[in-house]
């Protein structure tokens, strides 16, 4: 723990100290290549935990050319908290994304491999560093394997695509060893878990460009459906998936909602309500129905403070509700208070994580929180990130 800490304080005043251009490697015209060191903090006092350690490590590449486009990201963890079972930094590893894309003129293109499934609020669903219940049900950053057409115009955003599976695994110790949390087979310590894998996902996206009063921004709907292959029957259920977003600015303002319905319909053995689910090295159960709400709030500084030190201020609110349709299962609520800004060559953001029945934040029960429900009360921990992006 002390070595870690100590690790964590030299790589941070390395980077604060270091003067040079925290920009990519421009190795041609038109290829960059680049990626990020972290370091994190997290407090939680109710269950004893003060940690302070190495996040992650990521290397990059992205290609951009008049008809041509790519990028690529790997990502590298362990050995600190929560990974701290493994043994050494790397032993959890995978690719975050890999594709190319053709671009026929300034508005169309065609992207291939794996690329972002565009559901909902785009690039995300919040401005807040840990992301939304969305994630957690694997429609916000979410990347698949596949070929997606996207048509970009003055007034109206097109995506439609065709993902024929998900990431493939990475390194670790678990079935969930993807970047985007994503259906998996449960792992042996998810008690009622199940084994499907998701293929074959159909979805569409078409958002419009709209001025109310003083706020400009767009309004959208969404869809996808796909196959849930189960392994211990052999037969395919499905998932599908709807919603309408919103999203706009005013001045430093900006505000973003989201409604989406999900509806699983597994062909698991067992208990159809619920799927299993996995990513970052663990799995966990989902309920198969319901809707999520999101509404996230949040307000940009300009201008410098600290004698140019402090650059890029934001402050931020988001609040998340996955209301089961199963009436026995406990509802899931997530809110973040949080900031974030530049210091130098450093990006941070400092976060108030809370959640009710929410997998990641207080300790409630990982495997169960998000299908029939956890602790069912509120429980808090502050969360900091620190990186250094090249």
């Amino acid at each position: 723990m002390h070595r870690a800490r100590r690790l964590a304080a030299l790589v941070l005043f390395a980077l604060l100290g270091y003067q040079g251009s925290a920009c990519a490697v421009q190795v041609t015209d038109h290829l960059d290549l680049g990626g990020a060191i972290r370091v994190r903090a997290d407090d939680d006092g109710s269950r004893d935990i003060h940690e302070f350690g190495f996040d992650t490590l990521m290397l990059s590449a992205t290609y951009d050319s008049d008809s041509w486009e790519g990028a690529a990201r790997y990502r590298y963890y362990g050995n600190h908290y929560p990974f701290q079972y493994m043994k050494q930094f790397g032993n959890l590893q995978f690719v975050e994304y890999a594709w190319i894309g053709y671009k026929f003129n300034h508005e169309q293109q065609v992207q291939l491999g794996l690329n972002k499934v565009p559901f909902g609020l785009q690039p995300l669903y919040s401005d807040t560093f840990y992301e939304t219940l969305g994630n957690v049900l694997g429609l916000e950053d979410l990347w698949e394997v596949g070929a997606k057409y996207v048509q970009a115009g003055d007034t109206w955003n097109f995506q439609g695509g065709y993902y024929a599976r998900p990431a493939p695994p990475g390194h670790g110790s678990s079935n969930g060893t993807t970047y985007s949390i994503v259906v998996t087979p449960a792992d042996s310590y998810v008690e009622n878990g199940s084994c499907n894998v998701e293929r074959n996902m159909l979805m569409a996206r078409l958002a419009r460009n709209v001025t109310l009063g003083d706020w400009k921004g767009e309004v959208g709907a969404s869809a996808l459906a796909s196959q849930l292959y189960n392994k211990d029957t052999g037969n395919n259920g499905h998932r599908v998936a709807y919603g309408l977003h919103y999203a706009a600015a005013n001045g430093p303002w900006n505000a973003k909602l989201q409604y989406t319905r999900v509806q699983m319909s597994p062909r698991n053995p067992g208990d159809d309500r619920m799927v299993s689910y996995g990513g970052y090295d663990g799995t966990f159960n989902v309920a198969s129905r319901g809707n999520l709400y999101v509404g996230s709030l949040g307000y940009a500084y300009s201008g410098s403070y600290l004698g140019g030190w402090v650059t890029g201020v934001k402050t931020y609110a988001t609040y998340n509700y996955y209301q089961k349709s199963e009436r026995s299962f406990h509802d899931t609520q997530r809110f973040i208070l949080g900031t974030s800004f530049s210091l130098k060559k450093l990006w941070i953001a400092v976060e108030w994580l809370n959640g009710r029945n929410d997998p990641y934040f207080g300790g409630s029960s990982y495997t169960q929180s998000l299908a029939a429900g956890g602790t069912d009360h509120w429980m808090g921990q502050f969360y900091m990130n620190i990186g250094y992006y090249f």
